[in-house]
């Protein structure tokens, strides 16, 4: 054998592997090129029913695989996978979006949710409006033909409240029926609540959070009922060039196995600290809907099954906001850093005014606590020592 047909030989070798093997895990496709078995196929085959394969960025068996998982965690029937959460939101708004139309936002929506529409979207010539998530009146008396999408989230970034998605969505069904509902499921993560049994036509997970569940990897999802609308994101996404890396849906997929598991020992952990924290005195609200009294804690128990591990504190206002970064300068089991969902425990301080464009009734600084799977005990503790420092500088 020449070095010529030798180096030729390692890259059209004639063994191809049995097609019957099968392991708990999904394989690794990855790809740029796909090749197609004659021209006739290379001129015929469409990536856009899932049905073949045409280019890396349009599917490979692995991503299809994740996002028909994803579809049927959500509920619904087609999905797409973009690089984070906000890529998500993002393809959302350009596709369904043109100049003049109007987007409707609620105020304790996530914050680079509105930034995006503030600039790029107001650029563009689409207008933004916010609405009080809590109470359907607002958003009834926003609604006008101009009104394209509207987005809901359940529960609200940060401060936690939990809107009557029944009423909201009655509302935009009657006044603009024209307007496409999108809904943030992240904090839901198909698992506390059917989106679409609700009536929302798609929803966007940040799949960074609970279905990745390691603190690793950035990816979100839309996924959809309609397939119509479906089509209408999927060219967008494709027009885009939206794409996503193999390995890190590798890493989502094995991860969602265990998503209910860990799912609901985050909830258990935070309803338990939620309650503890109930009972501090340096703390005068608890932001979560599952505690009775919590904004939203109605139509959380008429929604809800379940609720993820994540909650926030506001401090009594004779605390000053160096005093809040202090109390989490001082944990130790709980890091300081952006997201949540993951193995480890996350506390971030807030100024609640900056977090919305309408009158808000908080009025102290803000801590929000994610919880991982450390023992919620020492959790307690943690914090129980963290607090001190608010004693000591009182």
């Amino acid at each position: 054998m020449t070095e010529k047909s030798r180096s030729t030989s390692l890259i059209h070798h004639d063994y191809v592997p049995p097609a019957d093997f099968a392991s708990p895990v999904v394989g690794v496709h990855k790809a740029s090129t796909v090749f197609f078995p004659n021209t006739a196929a290379l001129r015929t085959h469409s990536w856009l029913d899932k049905s073949a394969y045409t280019y890396g960025l349009h599917g490979t068996p692995t991503t299809f695989t994740l996002e028909a998982r994803i579809a049927s965690l959500e509920g619904g029937q087609q999905a797409l996978l973009a690089s984070s959460g906000l890529a998500a939101i993002s393809l959302v708004d350009m596709a369904l979006l043109a100049q003049d139309d109007e987007l409707l936002l609620p105020d304790n929506a996530y914050g680079p949710g509105k930034t995006l529409a503030r600039h790029e979207l107001r650029s563009w010539g689409i207008t933004h409006r916010v609405y009080d998530a809590m109470d359907p009146a607002s958003l009834a008396a926003l609604l006008s033909p101009k009104v394209k999408l509207v987005w809901l989230e359940a529960a609200g970034s940060v401060t936690m409240e939990f809107p009557d998605l029944r009423a909201l969505i009655k509302a935009i069904r009657e006044h603009a029926p024209q307007a496409v509902i999108a809904l943030d499921n992240t904090w839901g993560a198909g698992i506390a609540f059917d989106a679409f049994a609700l009536g929302v036509d798609l929803t966007v997970h940040a799949l960074t959070k609970y279905p990745s569940g390691g603190g690793d990897v950035l990816m979100g999802s839309v996924v959809t009922a309609d397939e119509r609308l479906y089509k209408r994101l999927a060219l967008a996404h494709s027009r885009l060039g939206l794409g996503v890396g193999l390995n890190d849906v590798e890493a989502v997929l094995r991860s969602l196995p265990s998503l209910p598991l860990r799912y609901a020992a985050q909830d258990a952990a935070g309803r338990e600290l939620a309650r503890w924290c109930a009972q501090r005195p340096e703390f005068v609200r608890v932001l979560h809907p599952a505690l009775p009294g919590a904004p939203g804690h109605e139509a959380w128990a008429d929604t809800c099954s379940a609720a993820a591990g994540l909650f926030a504190v506001e401090l009594d206002a004779r605390y000053t906001p160096a005093q809040a970064d202090a109390v989490v300068d001082a944990l130790k089991f709980f890091r300081i850093g952006w997201s949540w969902g993951g193995p480890i425990s996350l506390a971030v301080p807030y100024d609640a005014a900056s977090l919305r464009e309408r009158p808000t009734p908080y009025r102290g600084t803000l801590i929000r606590f994610s919880l991982g799977l450390e023992a919620v005990e020492d959790l307690i503790a943690d914090l129980e020592q963290a607090l001190a420092v608010l004693n000591e500088r009182a």
